[in-house]
């Protein structure tokens, strides 16, 4: 993937930061998926109390702290720091949803990477300056998305097959010292070009980006990829990762069989009509609250690399025929010991 650039890994193993507690949220669809149970709290009726999409998805990022920090018996004060994002413009889901608690914020927008980048920069935080705790929330809600980047859900239009079904969810995370699973290294995600300028195709838009910041990490990393127990990705969906497992299958042979993408897991095809896969900046961030976390947790993988997938796009650059852009960055979580 030569460009002549050389891009670092973050070593965070002097002082590596972990995850304290964790909360996932959805609403209907993700209920009713292959890891519903697993989610800490769904809406049926997905608006969370509220009269809009775009405020429940607030509510729906509110209600995943709340929870994230009830578990480990802190109140909002305890927190540092707060790093959060969402699809809405402006991330006005985030701002307008996490007011309330008071504590001091970073607002972030990465599209779909952005639970990655988020857990990223906070472990930088955490790692390398005098922040001891702090929290990360990430939400998409899909008739929020539709109405902002499409047509609204009630226009009734038709989706391409390459389509994915962007997700009502929200992944809270509180990092900190002290817990089983750490946050060892990561690595910037690097924007490159999908070759795409379908927005019904976004798995593929990704792909290449996905591909990239696997095939960096593991020329730099240390730790080789037979250490992992899997790869996974942020939403690539059915074509995407197909695209993606391609290039590794081509340029490199010994991560073959350890890819997972996030949104192959989130719903089953059986109980949604999801076509391709599910989508969303609230995909990755449920997915590993839900599913991947307590899996490390309770002794069954000991190594995880995890890279959500960022869409770089607007309605806007979409009409005027730009390609659309992908990002990924990386970070390494695992329940080994280190010194």
């Amino acid at each position: 993937m030569g460009d002549g650039y050389v891009r670092k890994i973050i070593n965070f193993r002097n002082n590596p930061p972990s995850f304290i507690s964790y909360a996932a949220v959805g609403g209907y669809e993700e209920r009713r998926g292959p890891l519903g149970e697993k989610f800490d709290l769904c809406d049926p009726t997905d608006r969370f109390g509220m009269d809009t999409w775009e405020l429940a998805e607030g509510e729906m990022g509110r209600i995943s702290l709340n929870v994230a920090m009830n578990k480990a018996h802190l109140s909002p004060d305890a927190l540092d720091v707060l790093l959060a994002g969402d699809l809405e413009n402006q991330c006005v889901a985030s701002s307008g949803g996490l007011y309330s608690f008071g504590i001091p914020y970073i607002g972030l927008y990465s599209a779909c990477s952005t639970c990655t980048e988020a857990l990223l920069l906070l472990s930088t935080l955490i790692s390398h300056t005098e922040i001891e705790l702090g929290g990360t929330v990430t939400t998409s809600h899909n008739s929020a998305a539709e109405r902002q980047f499409r047509t609204p859900i009630e226009y009734g239009g038709q989706r391409t097959p390459t389509a994915q079904w962007t997700a009502t969810a929200s992944g809270a995370f509180v990092l900190g010292h002290g817990g089983r699973v750490k946050i060892l290294d990561g690595m910037v995600g690097k924007i490159v070009d999908g070759l795409t300028a379908d927005a019904s195709n976004m798995g593929a838009a990704m792909a290449r980006a996905a591909f990239d910041s696997i095939y960096n990490y593991f020329t730099l990393s240390e730790v080789p990829v037979r250490d992992f127990d899997y790869i996974i990705t942020g939403d690539l969906g059915k074509v995407g990762s197909k695209i993606l497992e391609e290039m590794i299958e081509r340029d490199m042979p010994d991560a073959r069989g350890r890819h997972i993408d996030c949104g192959n897991l989130l719903y089953s095809s059986e109980n949604a009509d999801i076509h391709a896969g599910a989508s969303g900046c609230g995909c990755s961030a449920s997915v590993l609250a839900a599913h991947f976390l307590p899996e490390l947790e309770a002794g069954r993988m000991k190594n995880i690399l995890f890279l959500s997938t960022g869409a770089l796009m607007s309605p806007t650059s979409v009409m005027q025929g730009e390609n659309i852009l992908g990002i990924a960055p990386v970070i390494h979580i695992s329940t080994e010991d280190v010194c």
